[in-house]
């Protein structure tokens, strides 16, 4: 069983910058693909950015340039650095693994991007 943990979630500024962490429970070594998605009010959920085991990395069109996804193998730890936040922006963020097969998801963390 994977468990993954998400931080980072807040307030912030149009503008403003936020880094978002996900921790897993084990190694991320073996894992396929990790990622975050985010659903806004109202909003179907969607992908923003993977990243693969061989770090193929890819991003939702609206956030292309803006956002960057990481991992660090020796922290099992997934990280999503969002610059230049705009209000369209605001959602649930959801971290999400696949292993051998094998989806995993994280409780969600809000971010709101507001005045």
């Amino acid at each position: 069983q994977v468990q993954l943990v998400e931080s980072g979630g807040g307030l912030v500024q149009p503008g403003g910058s936020l880094r978002l962490s996900c921790a897993a429970s084990r190694s991320i070594v073996s894992f396929g693909v990790m990622g975050w998605y985010r659903q806004g009010p109202g909003s179907q959920r969607e992908m923003v950015a993977i990243i693969t085991s061989g770090e193929s990395t890819n991003y939702a069109g609206s956030v292309k340039g803006r956002f960057i996804i990481s991992r660090d193998s020796a922290k099992n730890t997934l990280y999503l650095q969002m610059n230049s936040l705009k209000p369209e922006d605001t959602a649930v963020y959801y971290c999400y693994s696949n292993k051998f097969g094998t989806d995993y998801w994280g409780q969600g963390t809000q971010v709101t991007v507001s005045s």
